[in-house]
């Protein structure tokens, strides 16, 4: 019997799963994190909607939030299990847990060119540090460190750094924002639900409530088209203080290998991001600048990237048989 894996990336609003054997991917199904109430449950059910007969051993799962032991806890869903519970429910041999930009970050050093596009910045100094970051529902941020003979993906949680205003317009917006929030972080302004809080916070300041709330695709979408002035200074600002944040995690750890933009948002904004302020405030770093010109942005056009490092992952488990 040919053994299989189990991948799942599960984020703020949908849920991946597929199934790994040496060949890749395949029965890649999304469903809505909503109409589960965790992990178990939404695998069982991805079990019995394809069908599948053999059961995968192994299991490789990312999750938005942090991972630290055995208490899985999600940021911006109220999921939370314990990986030692999972792997009984799902009769797996081996189970390895991740941080869900941890497996954006096991793609990027061996993605194919066809899935990136360099939108900044000069050439890749071969075998330096690595920035990757993006947002979907909330801000991902992982880094690429060079050992010496591989990159080492590092997980991080700087989609909660706090994210400071630096114009008149933009301290107005977040005083409006700390009567919803009392701390401001990177993910509060840069992500989904980033671009609502922006939207809803300008129409206060505007005095625009008469305006319809909007989700954050609606807002996208009516900016693009140039239908709403509120829509589009809300996403102007929100990919302003995405290069702002990308900029600070590129100058942090030096990326003189580029850095990497992952996520929902971007790859569905096609020329809008490009003709953005995100380069502008990425490269604004008042004495560094002439550095931070030096460094490469890429943008990954691909918007489940981290399904990619997932299937890595999981077949260098199949191949090998170790437990992680």
């Amino acid at each position: 019997m040919t053994k299989t894996a189990l991948i799942a990336d599960i984020g703020g609003t949908n849920a991946r799963f597929g199934i790994v054997d040496q060949n890749g991917t395949h029965d890649l199904v999304y469903m809505p994190c909503q109409d589960y109430t965790g992990p178990a449950e939404a695998a069982e059910a991805y079990f019995q909607k394809i069908g599948i007969k053999n059961k995968p051993s192994i299991g490789v799962i990312a999750v938005a939030g942090p991972v630290e032991g055995d208490l899985i806890n999600f940021t911006n869903i109220s999921w939370a299990f314990r990986c030692s519970a999972l792997q009984q429910d799902l009769q797996l041999s081996a189970l390895e847990v991740m941080n869900d930009f941890k497996a954006v970050a096991l793609a990027v050093p061996g993605i194919s060119p066809k899935l990136v596009t360099k939108i900044g910045g000069g050439e890749i100094v071969t075998n330096r540090a690595i920035g990757v970051i993006g947002p979907g529902t909330g801000l991902g941020v992982a880094s690429l460190i060079w050992s010496g003979s591989e990159y080492v993906a590092q997980p991080g949680e700087g989609g909660h750094v706090t994210i400071a205003p630096v114009n008149d317009r933009e301290y107005a917006i977040f005083q409006q924002l700390h009567v919803k929030y009392h701390h401001i972080s990177a993910e509060r302004v840069c992500s989904g639900k980033g671009l609502e809080n922006l939207y809803n916070a300008i129409r206060v300041l505007d005095n625009k409530l008469d305006r319809p709330d909007r989700t954050a695709p609606e807002i996208s979408e009516h900016a693009i088209k140039g239908t709403c002035e509120i829509c589009k200074e809300t996403l102007d600002l929100m990919l302003g203080f995405l290069g702002r944040v990308s900029g600070n995690l590129a100058l942090t750890i030096y990326a003189q290998s580029g850095v990497y933009i992952a996520g929902g948002i971007p790859t569905k904004l096609g020329d809008y991001f490009s003709k953005s302020r995100f380069m502008e405030e990425f490269q604004a770093k008042g004495r560094q600048r002439g550095l931070m010109e030096k460094i490469p942005v890429f943008m990954i056009n691909h918007d489940a990237i981290g399904l990619l490092g997932l299937e890595q992952r999981a077949q260098h488990l199949l191949k090998t048989s170790v437990q992680p």
